[in-house]
């Protein structure tokens, strides 16, 4: 299938991560995440053993996130998608960037002090992607090093329909407001469905509209510590303001 741009695009893609990943930053603004990074910040330095100098990102996207870690940490950053590494690079271009997929990415000798995976977690769509996003984590985590994953939802929480809805205007005239509309079609499976709308203001102010279409993965909370204690970590939980609670540990020494 052939996006906007006229390239071959696989139909099981989000649109947003591919030709419309131009527009992500007016989605969901950099500036926006300080007070979620300094969360996760401190939630990787409290579980792990020893300082906490370089922390690896699986699923990066557009380094919203990393935009504001990277003033504690030394970041690597990595995205199966590479448009969306694109737009990381865009805001963070000292940083290094690494096409991967979180399920078997594997870097020859790298080892972090801290792995950080936030919301593209959420398209681990089985209990075998978690397991294999856990052991990624494991393989490029020091022992003692720390792991902290943040998937949007649990299923003990999980209370679809839901709608949301935003956007942001940019500096160059574009502007984009958007609607997510979220469903489980069939609650007995591990995958639920986000449609979003997307209104899209260029810059010579025509405005067009998109839809995109997000499968993603739901799991009740033991699986993530399951997946987590079996890769080798000591794993907890912790509930912040955003209610979904977060998954983290300590890489088992021995």
């Amino acid at each position: 299938m052939a996006d906007i741009t006229g390239r071959e695009r696989n139909e099981n893609e989000p649109r947003l991560y591919s030709d419309l990943a131009p527009w992500f930053h007016l989605l969901t603004a950099p500036h926006d995440y300080r007070e979620e990074a300094d969360y996760y910040s401190a939630r990787m330095v409290e579980a792990a053993l020893g300082p906490v100098r370089t922390v690896l990102e699986l699923g990066s996207g557009g380094g919203n996130n990393a935009s504001h870690m990277k003033q504690r940490f030394t970041m690597t950053l990595s995205d199966l998608s590479p448009d969306m590494l694109e737009v990381s690079r865009s805001i963070n271009p000292e940083l290094t960037h690494i096409q991967g997929d979180m399920r078997s990415l594997r870097i020859p000798g790298a080892q972090f002090d801290a792995v950080f995976v936030h919301d593209a977690v959420t398209y681990m769509t089985s209990e075998a992607d978690v397991q294999a996003m856990a052991e990624t984590a494991a393989f490029h985590c020091r022992p003692g090093g720390s792991v902290l994953v943040a998937p949007d939802h649990i299923r003990e929480t999980f209370t679809p329909p839901y709608t949301e809805h935003g956007g942001h205007d940019g500096p160059d005239g574009r502007g984009m407001r958007y609607l997510m509309w979220c469903t489980d079609p069939d609650p007995a499976d591990t995958t639920f469905v986000s449609d979003f709308a997307y209104l899209l203001r260029d810059s010579d102010g025509t405005v067009r509209v998109e839809h995109d279409r997000h499968i993603q993965g739901i799991f009740p909370q033991s699986v993530w510590i399951d997946a987590l204690t079996t890769a080798g970590f000591d794993t907890k939980t912790h509930t912040s303001q955003w209610e979904t609670p977060v998954f983290y540990g300590t890489h088992r020494t021995a």
